[in-house]
C-alpha cells in the first residue's frame, strides 16, 4: 500500500470533526492544494476556502452551499450525498418531505431568498414606516397644542432621507459585476448544453439536483440549451441574477455571457418601469 493510499484510508477511519475539517483532510490526503481543487471544479479559491472551514453561511446560498459541497465530495472521493445530509445538518434547517419524513428544507430560488442584512434593513423600513404614519395620524385629529414641532418633523425627513440612501446602497451592492464568472446551479434534474460562439460544446449534460458548472473564464460567446431554464439558479462572479425563465421551456443557443444577462436583466427591468408609468400617471393625485 503507497503512503498516499495509507493516508486516504486513515482520513475514511477516523473522519474528522466537522463536514468542512473532512473535505480538507480528503484533498489534502490525496495533495491537492486549494488551487488545485478550484481549477478542476470550476469552485472559486474563496469558495473552496470557506467549504474547507465549514463556513456554508457565508456562501451565495444554501442551494450554492450544498450543490459546491456534493461536487467538492466527488472529487475527492467522498460520497456526495453523505456530505450534502452534513452540510445539511450543520446549516440547521429542517423540512418534511412529500412522505411526511424528516428532511432539509431547499428553497426554490436563492436568486429571490433575502439577505440577512436585507431583512434586517426591510424591519427598519416598516418601522419607520409605522413612526411617520403615527406622526400624520396625530397631525391629523390631534388638536392644534399635540401638533409636533418642525424641528421634529425635519428629523422625521431627514430619517426617511438616510433609510432611502442606505437602501439604494444595498440595491448597488448586489448588482454583479460583468466580468465575473457565470455559474448555475441546478435546482431538479435538467439536461443544459453549453457551447462557444464556435459551437463547440463546453458542457453537455444532465445536472443532479445541487450540481453546479461555472463557464470558463475564457469562452468566447457562451451559449445556452435547455428546456428547464426554471431549474437553473445562476450568478455571477457570487451574485445571484434572475433565472432564464420561470417556467418549463425548451431555449436553444441563449446567449450566456454575463454581460448577455446582465442586460437581459436590465431590459425586463426597464419593460416594467414602462408598463408602471402609465398606470402611476393615470393615477389621481
Amino acid at each position: 500500500m503507497t503512503e498516499d493510499e495509507e493516508m486516504t484510508e486513515a482520513v475514511h477511519e477516523t473522519p474528522p470533526a466537522g463536514v468542512g475539517a473532512q473535505l480538507r483532510a480528503a484533498r489534502e490526503a490525496q495533495g491537492k492544494s486549494v488551487e488545485d481543487m478550484a481549477m478542476t471544479t470550476r469552485i472559486s479559491v474563496r469558495h473552496i476556502e470557506h467549504l474547507d472551514a465549514g463556513e456554508f453561511d457565508l456562501l451565495p446560498g444554501r442551494i450554492y452551499a450544498i450543490g459546491f459541497a456534493k461536487t467538492y465530495a466527488r472529487e475527492v472521493g467522498l460520497d456526495p450525498e453523505t456530505v450534502a445530509d452534513q452540510v445539511r445538518a450543520e446549516m440547521g434547517e429542517e423540512r418534511v418531505d412529500h412522505a411526511g419524513y424528516n428532511a432539509t428544507f431547499e428553497p426554490g430560488d436563492p436568486a429571490r431568498a433575502p439577505g440577512r442584512k436585507l431583512l434586517w434593513f426591510s424591519v427598519f423600513a416598516v418601522v419607520l414606516l409605522l413612526a411617520g404614519l403615527f406622526v400624520f395620524a396625530r397631525q391629523l385629529f390631534a388638536p392644534a397644542a399635540d401638533l409636533p414641532s418642525l424641528v421634529e418633523q425635519e428629523q422625521a425627513e431627514e430619517a426617511a432621507q438616510q433609510a432611502a440612501s442606505a437602501a439604494a446602497e444595498q440595491a448597488a451592492a448586489q448588482v454583479p459585476d460583468a466580468g465575473g464568472e457565470v455559474a448555475i446551479t441546478a435546482e431538479g434534474e435538467a439536461w443544459v448544453r453549453i457551447a462557444d460562439g464556435e459551437g463547440r460544446v463546453l458542457k453537455e449534460a444532465i445536472l443532479a439536483e445541487g450540481e453546479s458548472y461555472t463557464v470558463p473564464a475564457d469562452a468566447e460567446n457562451p451559449q445556452i440549451s435547455t428546456a428547464r431554464p426554471d431549474l437553473l439558479a445562476i450568478t455571477i462572479g457570487g451574485k445571484a441574477v434572475p433565472k432564464l425563465a420561470d417556467e418549463m421551456r425548451t431555449m436553444m443557443n441563449q446567449p450566456f455571457s454575463a454581460a448577455a444577462l446582465l442586460a437581459r436583466g436590465q431590459g425586463a427591468q426597464a419593460s416594467a418601469q414602462a408598463q408602471a408609468e402609465p398606470a402611476s400617471a393615470a393615477t389621481p393625485r
